[in-house]
């Protein structure tokens, strides 16, 4: 059965997918989902290193979280916090898809089955790429955890993005022939010569032909699926007896260890609204919780779920939580928000001018490193 990997983001699931000691030879396809416990590590799998980051990290276990807490760091009021920014040497691919739909002064797909929520302009494919290097860090310096065998000759990435993971991994096997796909062209134009990006819709059928893949990686497509068995039905008769697929995905169901999070919080609010949302577009932010079952249901083996506590902001001791810690919060400022923004008023029929005025709210509240805040 094909395995998943986590979602890069808080939840992930899997399927007794054995570990590197323990595994025999490959029985049907697996899956391996992430869900983020982002203190948990050990030495996985040696194989997804990735390269371009230059911390020497561990990987997460293979077990399910024991709910260890962070230790929140000390700070003072004037102690400022250096917001992570990134070079950008994407170039935007000219074309009709790619200029796109603009509302609110931002740039949208204009392909596929179903209206989506995040934008595709360099604001956004900025963001992205720094969540690939929170979702790494996550994994302890690692693209993947799942066994992917030492030479792949097919790897497909779903839902691609800047395509900076597939770009990593194609660097990684260089042997590989590595697909990334995505609803709109926004990816760069020098790339490994072994990588191809398509412009399609997975919800769509797919094209490419039973037992190819040897490695299937998705992350964070919580807003963009509305049928996951579908998904992992296609993807199961996609990849190649014993072949692995990864998923990973965070799911907005803030939390503390130390009740610091007061239950009137208004970011605690943005996630009613977002699971409001998502419920009432079909495509439910609670989906990763039912993936087990759905893996289990469409014939997937070795199912396994992992999960991460990522923090809100940099209130971990930890410097690697740390690190992660701010990179969620430009996840949640600068992406999330822009959800609510397409969605509160356009499918909830909110009043705008409370929208705003409860987003400055939960913006103010997010950075406050005495609220030790997390995610799965």
């Amino acid at each position: 059965m094909p395995s998943t990997d986590p979602e890069e983001n808080a939840l992930g699931l899997g399927s007794g997918a054995p570990t590197p000691s323990e595994q025999g030879p490959d029985k049907g396809k697996h899956l391996v989902t992430d869900e983020t416990e982002a203190n948990e590590q050990d030495d996985f799998y040696e194989p997804g290193i990735a390269p371009s980051i230059d911390e020497s990290l561990s990987a997460p276990t293979a077990t399910d979280t024991d709910g260890d807490s962070i230790e929140p760091d000390r700070w003072t009021d004037d102690e400022g916090y250096a917001e992570s920014t990134s070079t950008r040497y994407l170039s935007s691919i000219a074309s009709d898809i790619r200029r796109g739909v603009e509302e609110n002064g931002r740039l949208y797909a204009s392909y596929g089955m179903h209206k989506t929520w995040l934008p595709i302009d360099d604001e956004e494919l900025d963001r992205n790429d720094l969540q690939h290097y929170k979702f790494t860090l996550l994994l302890g310096n690692r693209l993947f955890i799942c066994p992917v065998p030492p030479d792949p000759q097919m790897i497909l990435d779903l839902g691609t993005g800047s395509g900076i993971w597939a770009m990593e991994v194609a660097d990684m096997f260089p042997s590989a022939e590595v697909i990334g796909v995505d609803l709109a062209p926004t990816q760069p134009n020098l790339i490994p010569p072994n990588l191809n990006f398509e412009i399609d819709d997975i919800e769509n059928d797919w094209l490419w032909g039973e037992n190819k893949f040897d490695f299937i990686h998705a992350r964070e497509l919580i807003m963009a699926i509305r049928d996951w068995p579908r998904l992992f039905r296609q993807a199961k008769r996609a990849l190649k007896p014993g072949a692995y697929l990864q998923l990973g995905a965070s799911v907005p169901q803030f939390s503390s260890d130390d009740g610091t999070l007061p239950q009137d919080s208004a970011y605690l609010e943005t996630a009613q609204i977002y699971f409001d949302m998502s419920a009432k577009v079909g495509v439910s932010g609670l989906e990763p919780l039912n993936w087990t079952k759905y893996l289990q249901e469409e014939g997937y083996e070795d199912i396994v779920q992992k999960m991460y506590k990522i923090p809100t902001n940099p209130w971990p001791k930890d410097e690697r939580l740390k690190k992660i810690g701010a990179l969620e919060l430009t996840h949640y400022r600068d992406g999330i928000m822009n959800v609510f923004a397409r969605g509160y008023t356009d499918i909830l029929g909110g009043d705008e001018t409370y929208f705003q005025v409860l987003m400055a709210k939960a913006k103010q509240e997010i950075m406050d490193r005495n609220m030790h805040s997390w995610v799965p």
